[in-house]
């Protein structure tokens, strides 16, 4: 009886560390992937921003489609009058000639000037297309801002001691006013970047701090001396 009350024991210790374990790291990819999932709403947000600048803007200029003129119009309009002429005179072959050049000038005269208005339409189509285009590379440009991820990282990097999360989040605020930079985005966010290593995180008694990882600066600063030497 005790050989199995301490086998029952020792078994049911083994699942409670190995469910611990897989309870920590279930804890760490939701904080991750939370991370993921803020950041990502924040470029959706900026998008949407973007978008709706750019319609102003195409509204402002006054971009419509432009819609292709009938081109048999002018056709049907004229052929039918130097038959009606040639009826109406039967005076001589010479006048009948005369009187049926004339149209065909006159046609020939507005289908040229329907063409020269159908290009200067799509010159001038065109060219508010190159300033629309001009102005909303202008405007991305302007309206362009950077992620939560990349104002983390950049603030971590400027960094020279361990900062927490309400610490970021404080500094980030001051920096950017215009932005809602809340600690428990920025927690969830600082769990992304460790996870995908782009981070390093230290707990000092029930505290958590984060700093930029180091791995990038060691190998440069080994490779100097053989460089020296040789």
């Amino acid at each position: 009886m005790s050989e199995s009350t301490t086998d029952t024991t020792g078994l049911t210790h083994q699942y409670s560390a190995q469910v611990a374990a897989d309870l920590e790291t279930n804890l760490k990819e939701q904080e991750r992937i939370s991370g993921d999932i803020a950041a990502q709403q924040q470029q959706l947000a900026a998008l949407q921003r973007d978008h709706s600048v750019l319609v102003n803007i195409q509204q402002a200029l006054g971009v419509t489609q432009t819609t292709k003129e009938p081109a048999p119009s002018t056709e049907t309009a004229t052929v039918p009058s130097p038959r009606q002429k040639a009826k109406s005179a039967p005076r001589s072959k010479q006048t009948a000639r005369k009187s049926t050049a004339a149209p065909e000038g006159t046609t020939t005269k507005k289908a040229t000037a329907a063409q020269e208005r159908t290009t200067a339409k799509k010159s001038t189509a065109a060219q508010k297309n190159t300033t629309a285009k001009k102005s909303t590379a202008k405007s991305e440009a302007t309206t362009a801002q950077p992620t939560l991820v990349g104002l983390i990282r950049h603030h971590l990097a400027e960094q020279d001691e361990p900062r927490s999360a309400a610490e970021i989040s404080a500094a980030l605020g001051q920096a950017h006013p215009e932005r809602d930079i809340k600690t428990k985005v920025v927690r969830v966010t600082l769990e992304g970047l460790v996870a995908r290593s782009q981070a390093q995180r230290t707990k000092q008694g029930s505290s958590v701090f984060y700093t930029a990882p180091e791995a990038e600066t060691t190998p440069a600063a080994e490779a100097q001396p053989e460089d020296t030497s040789s």
